[in-house]
């Protein structure tokens, strides 16, 4: 038998595999991908498998009885299904062309698996750069590529960073303007009545409890220090840099509703734009 193999892969989020090959090789599928997984671990992988029979020269054919049985037993089951006047006849069968398999195919699929194991691997090797000069090439510009984009994302983080300082510090600044702007206001409301310093104190104290962002801020800051420990790493990142920025969204969501402060609601707004183009370059990240 001639066996062809022939692999194409596309950025994409997760691992995922299409198989186009022949339905007499089919209980193969698991195995196949099986093989192909332990080689990547994100991409859209397409995968196309080709069997010549090539001692096969007189052209002889067998029917796939189990197969036909089935055709047969769902047609049927559509006729009674929907009350159709038509009948399952034999020129509607042979219109099915993967009845038919050349009657090699007989064979053990063992032995097949053998063979096609090998065509596969040396496609995988191929498809990874090790035998093919251009795919060297290429992983050389993805390296190139990639330690770009790791300085854009870090220097994201180090914004982002700085931005979080700046909510940090203006916290208790928040507090102070609260309360000053409360004495002011209830002042103005009583027109020289004594004021109760104790209650604008509660009411502070309240303020201060509800609006305070420490944990926000450490966890946030975690997340920024993890973030750079797997940029410098070597492994595949993509899907826990996602969840990271899904953990930052959220601590940043937090504090933006915690603060009624507009100086805050700026930052905010500005963290949370860097996290969005770090989200999108993400994309491109093993």
């Amino acid at each position: 038998k001639r066996i062809q193999v022939e692999m194409k892969s596309l950025n994409h989020r997760y691992l995922e595999i299409f198989l186009r090959m022949p339905a007499t090789i089919s209980s193969l599928e698991t195995e196949i991908k099986k093989k192909i997984g332990e080689r990547f671990s994100r991409g859209k992988i397409e995968v196309s498998i080709r069997i010549d029979n090539e001692g096969n020269q007189d052209g002889t054919l067998m029917l796939n009885l189990p197969l036909v049985r089935q055709y047969y037993s769902l047609l049927s089951q559509i006729k009674d299904e929907l009350h159709l006047p038509d009948e399952v006849t034999l020129s509607m069968m042979s219109g099915f062309r993967d009845l038919y398999m050349p009657k090699e195919v007989e064979e053990d699929l063992a032995g097949l698996w053998k063979g096609l194991e090998g065509v596969l691997a040396e496609a995988i090797d191929k498809l990874t750069g090790v035998l093919a000069e251009a795919i060297d090439k290429l992983t050389d510009m993805r390296i190139t590529e990639g330690e770009a984009l790791g300085r854009d994302l870090a220097c994201r983080m180090d914004k982002i960073q700085q931005l979080l300082r700046i909510i940090a510090l203006r916290a208790p600044e928040v507090v102070v303007e609260y309360r000053q702007r409360l004495s002011d206001r209830v002042r103005e409301l009583t027109q020289g009545i004594i004021i109760d310093e104790a209650r604008i104190h509660q009411e502070v104290a309240i303020l201060a409890e509800k609006s305070d962002i420490t944990e926000e801020v450490v966890r946030l800051e975690s997340h920024i220090g993890q973030f750079m420990e797997l940029l410098e790493g070597e492994e595949a990142i993509g899907r826990k840099v996602d969840f990271l920025i899904q953990e930052m969204n959220r601590e940043v969501n937090t504090i933006g509703s915690k603060s009624g402060d507009a100086e805050t609601a700026r930052q905010v707004i500005e963290i949370k734009s860097e996290l969005a183009k770090v989200r999108e370059q993400i994309q491109n990240v093993e």
